[in-house]
């Protein structure tokens, strides 16, 4: 893997609170910004894979690309009868 450089301009009060939990953790500043970095980037992968799930299958819902229709229509009228609508 290539390591890359990325200069960060940081408040005063960032710059010591980052660098304050870095010492409670007793890991280096970096390595505790690059790994908050990268679980924020997994969780908005994570996001957007299921906001193109849920838009797919609101586009593709009874149509041939259903899987198996009446178990799409059980579950929609559970949702409607719970008024939970997760597909938003």
């Amino acid at each position: 893997m290539s390591t890359k450089k990325l200069n960060l301009p940081l408040s005063g009060d960032l710059h010591r609170a980052v660098f304050a939990e870095a010492r409670d953790r007793g890991v280096p500043a970096t390595r505790l910004v690059r790994s908050i970095l990268k679980e924020w980037l997994d969780e908005r992968a994570r996001a957007r894979e299921a906001e193109e799930l849920r838009r797919f299958a609101r586009e593709h819902a009874g149509s041939e690309l259903d899987l198996i229709p009446e178990i799409e229509s059980a579950a929609a009228a559970e949702l409607a009868r719970t008024g939970r609508d997760e597909a938003r």
